[in-house]
């Protein structure tokens, strides 16, 4: 099946179809085994698993797992241990629809809306252009200034995104220190003056989405099939809506689901 280009957004049906074609849904690149073997990851708190939600007591390998099933559409198939895995398109253009009205509620209010993203080679195609249209709408994309140091490199504004610096390039991460070094200095300029922004909405994925999260901010995110972390904290309402899709395909590839989301929060689209 070939993707098809959108000069307008797509129908939820159309969407789901482009989703499937690029395989930001239905037959995408994660393993089974990486799947898997990440419940585990999270269930022991791993430093590339645990994104800012801790494992509470009741969270079994089974309770994950279903989870898993239910909110992301992985092979309910529990002998089915390597090879291909699935990311239901329906539940992902369903989240789509939650996240696009909770992003729209707070930027037609003017709220302040702070973006970040651990994923720099993908998400930012999809992340820069609702912080313009946001602000094109009169919502504040709130700026973290100055570098904060963190393990080899430092958390950054990349223009509208909060990212993670490492040896003169950006990093992929799981983990939630660099939203939690970010939202720490935010709070820190709130409290000498209340003028100074704290967010209404937090926009991210990974580790930043739990950070933000944990901290009591509304967030909406985005997660693979292999961040089980995300979808428990989703089920604990501390995240507000964490999208299924493959977080890392070709950027473009975003561009419908981008529209979509812009349509349907109200938007426009640019």
């Amino acid at each position: 099946m070939t993707a098809q280009p959108f000069a307008t957004a797509p129908t939820s049906h159309e969407l789901a179809l482009h989703l499937d074609a690029t395989r930001i849904t239905g037959q995408v690149a994660t393993p089974r085994e990486a799947n898997l073997a990440n419940i585990q990851g999270f269930l022991d708190s791993s430093e590339y698993q645990y994104m800012g939600v801790p494992p509470a007591p009741e969270d079994t390998w089974d309770s994950v797992f279903d989870l898993m099933v239910a909110r992301v559409g992985i092979s309910p198939d529990r002998s089915h241990i390597r090879g291909q895995d699935t990311i239901s398109a329906e539940l992902c253009v369903a989240a789509l629809d939650r996240y696009a009205r909770l992003f729209g509620r707070v930027v037609q209010a003017g709220g302040r809306i702070l973006f970040g993203t651990a994923h720099p080679g993908a998400m930012p195609a999809v992340y820069a252009p609702l912080a313009l249209a946001a602000r094109a709408a009169g919502a504040e994309v709130i700026a973290v200034h100055g570098g904060i140091p963190w393990d080899s490199g430092e958390v950054r504004q990349v223009g509208d995104l909060v990212m993670v610096e490492q040896y003169g390039g950006l990093r992929h991460t799981h983990r939630p220190e660099p939203m939690e070094l970010a939202l720490e200095r935010l709070e820190a300029a709130h409290a000498e003056d209340p003028a100074q922004p704290v967010p209404d909405l937090v926009v991210a994925d990974h580790g930043m989405a739990g950070a933000a999260g944990a901290r009591g901010y509304q967030v909406v995110a985005v997660g693979d099939c292999n961040d089980p972390a995300v979808f428990v904290g989703e089920s604990r309402g501390l995240i507000d809506v964490v999208v299924p899709l493959d977080d890392n395909v070709p950027p473009e590839a975003y561009a419908p689901m981008t529209r979509y989301i812009l349509e349907h929060a109200g938007l426009r689209i640019t």
